[in-house]
């Protein structure tokens, strides 16, 4: 595949070759890839038990806007931080990233029991910890995604996303139930011990990864930060392919604000749904997250990668429309909850091949500032929808303040629609 910097088709020799097609070969059979599937896996699944609001709420009883505050300082990091993330990515190797990073959240995670034990356990140290773990778990996505490129080729990050995917699907749909049970059996305190033990198991797995990055003085660089955010967020707007993603991705992150500002309060209080009732509904959007990821694939052979991106995005934001619909009996609104959350498969698709198809078209200098850029335009349009979704809900109500942001997902839809992502077949297509 062309790539922007004129590299080869090959830009990892590196790499082992393919070696065969069957589902339990290719990267199945890739220890290095499996190392990296296993600590993205582990420490996804830490992450979304819950343990930190499990602890504010049950052991600190924190009120709703101090949780509001907490969810804000995890958020916040991803922004501020995120262009000076992706300029280290692509400073340094990016490996020694993830292992600091998951290095440094054990330390910070495994320091809750301990001060809780010693009765020092107070909501502004929850309020440190969450800020510190965010700036990590920054430095540790951006880095990641960029690692990827570097240890599997070209033709097979579909599947290497495909699969990281999937666990994270599963994640979702298991690790907050897990982790609600067992504050609910022992403490809130036992499921942040077993988070952090998560991150340590993350970071030794990647330990024992042998492949080798590009040496660390090849992206050594004597220019300044600014100017390398500069010519990252440049990569991204100046090509065919990247900006009318990145615009995609900032339109999905103010839907989701939007939504995350009234969904909830739209299910319990106007359609009198109680929170396991609601919890459940949720867990059916994982599992179809989790077919999405096994079909993603084969939708991408069958009608082509732009085709797939397109309808993936488009079905998705078409499925939110089915939740204003829900009204009494409970029984419909149920379904109609339960069917917009189909959609969750359709993203998932899109989302395997958007990763993929930046991964594969960035030259490999500017993986860590690509990804950045995306990821901080994202998270500001996520904080901006949240702030917006709050407003309009109440100046017209929860039910419109939904349309509008399917509306707004719709107009992502076809601002991807007009792009030249419309021509693209697959991965090898410039």
């Amino acid at each position: 595949m062309d790539r922007q910097d004129g590299g080869d088709n090959h830009p990892h020799p590196n790499l082992p070759p393919s070696r065969g097609k069957g589902y339990f070969q290719g990267l199945w059979r890739d220890g290095d890839f499996l190392k990296l599937w296993a600590s993205r896996s582990v420490s996804e699944f830490g992450m979304l038990m819950g343990a930190l609001q499990f602890t504010a709420v049950l052991v600190l009883n924190v009120t709703p806007l101090q949780l509001g505050v907490i969810r804000a300082l995890g958020v916040a990091p991803g922004i501020g931080i995120g262009f000076f993330a992706g300029v280290l990515a692509d400073r340094i190797r990016r490996r020694p990233i993830l292992i600091v990073a998951d290095l440094g959240r054990f330390v910070l995670l495994a320091s809750i029991p301990v001060t809780y034990l010693s009765g020092h356990l107070r909501i502004e140290y929850l309020y440190i910890v969450v800020f510190l773990q965010g700036i990590l778990t920054t430095f540790f996505d951006i880095a990641y995604r960029s690692y990827l490129p570097t240890l599997v080729s070209s033709s097979k990050l579909v599947e290497a996303n495909s699969k990281i995917t999937g666990s994270e699907s599963f994640a979702e749909v298991t690790a907050f139930s897990v982790g609600g049970w067992i504050a609910q059996l022992t403490s809130a305190v036992s499921v942040v011990a077993i988070n952090a033990l998560t991150f340590l198991a993350s970071a030794v797995s990647l330990a024992f990864i042998r492949r080798g990055e590009p040496a660390a003085e090849a992206k050594k660089s004597s220019r300044s930060v600014a100017r390398e955010i500069a010519e990252g967020f440049q990569v991204v707007w100046r090509h065919r392919l990247l900006r009318p993603l990145a615009v995609a991705a900032a339109v999905e992150g103010c839907v989701g604000g939007m939504l995350g500002a009234v969904f909830l309060v739209f299910g319990v209080n106007e359609l009198g749904f109680g929170a396991g009732v609601l919890s459940t509904i949720f867990a059916v959007g994982g599992i179809s997250s989790i077919i999405g990821s096994v079909y993603a694939g084969r939708a991408a052979r069958r009608f082509g990668l732009g085709a797939t991106l397109m309808g993936g995005y488009a079905v998705y934001m078409m499925t939110i429309l089915l939740v204003p619909v829900a009204r009494d009996p409970l029984l419909f609104a149920g379904l109609m909850l339960t069917l917009a959350q189909l959609g969750d498969g359709f993203f998932t698709m899109y989302m395997i091949h958007e990763n993929s198809l930046r991964q594969a078209i960035t030259p490999e200098r500017s993986l860590g500032r690509m990804n950045a850029t995306v990821r901080v335009l994202g998270g500001s349009a996520l904080l901006a929808g949240s702030l917006a979704g709050g407003w309009i809900a109440g100046e017209i109500g929860l039910r419109p303040t939904i349309v509008v942001a399917a509306c707004v997902g719709l107009l992502g839809a076809l601002w991807l629609w007009l792009s030249p992502l419309r021509s693209v077949r697959e991965l090898a297509d410039k």
